[in-house]
């Protein structure tokens, strides 16, 4: 009975992690592969981020604030101290970057609270194969996400230590010396290491939100494949709806329990963020 229910619960699996792409990848790497959903459900995140902020603050009232605006403005404030107390330097664009990308990582991370078949099962019906729905399951995202921040971080730190200062830092620290050709045949250690550790942030920052957020999918995916009894099942059938039902209730403990994983990782894409730039503003 196991080994005859294992090949549907695979397949269930494999089906729920394909992407909705224009086609199939060639090798580890393609860039002429689009994800669709990621594409789609990112920007649809970051309209309704947007759009609600946007809203609260037309409304915003100087009185006994609402609901939704004191979530709003306990968000805005919490981000502010924390960059207040972690970036020392003198930026506009620092505070408002760290509250977009903290609230839109979240909503990222919080579609991974949908049930696994509500979004797809719709889907299906509209003639598509095919739908991922958390973005941040997709390492197109992450990296993306990351590689801006890494963007900014030699932006800002040529703006602040000039092209001699930054290549400094990468080739005569952390070990310096008086003596020239001593300091000469330190340089190319140092650059190993210094590089290592500068090109580790983008990674670490990207590898650590997937890593998360992908675990927490495929434990969903795992509790929804114990309710199924007719494959993928259907939303047409009461078999699809007992499905639905069920995975509901088994992954409700998770579920709870995942809200607080979604939240550090959006906490901590944030304040890295912010600590990778307040180094680079930062004379060593």
């Amino acid at each position: 009975m196991a080994a005859q229910q294992a090949p549907g619960a695979t397949q269930y699996i494999l089906h729920h992690q394909a992407f909705l792409s224009n086609k199939a990848p060639h090798g580890i790497i393609d860039f002429s592969v689009i994800n669709y959903d990621t594409v789609f459900f990112s920007v649809l995140l970051a309209l309704v981020f947007f759009g609600l902020f946007r809203w609260v603050a037309s409304r915003a009232t100087t009185g006994v604030p609402g609901l939704t605006q004191n979530i709003i403005e306990w968000i805005v404030e919490k981000v502010d101290e924390q960059v207040r107390d972690t970036f020392h330097g003198s930026s506009r664009l620092i505070a408002p970057l760290a509250l977009t990308i903290f609230c839109w990582v979240f909503l990222f991370n919080f579609m991974d609270l949908v049930p696994v078949d509500l979004l797809p099962a719709a889907a299906r019906g509209a003639g598509f194969e095919h739908l991922k729905v958390v973005p941040s399951t997709d390492l197109n995202a992450t990296f993306g996400l990351s590689l801006t921040v890494f963007i900014l971080i030699i932006f800002y730190s040529l703006k602040m230590k000039g092209f001699v200062g930054f290549i400094s830092e990468l080739t005569l620290q952390p070990f310096s010396a008086r003596n020239v050709l001593v300091q000469a045949l330190l340089v190319p250690v140092n650059f190993i290491l210094e590089s290592v550790t500068f090109l580790a942030r983008p990674v670490s920052l990207s590898l650590r939100l997937y890593g998360n957020l992908y675990a927490g999918e495929m434990i969903f995916l795992l509790l929804a494949a114990l309710t199924l009894s007719h494959g993928l099942g259907s939303l047409a059938t009461v078999g699809g709806w007992l499905g639905i039902i069920g995975q509901f209730v088994l992954g409700l403990a998770w579920a709870i329990f995942h809200i607080l994983i979604i939240l550090i990782q959006a906490f901590i894409f944030a304040v890295l963020t912010v600590v990778y730039l307040s180094m680079a503003h930062e004379h060593h």
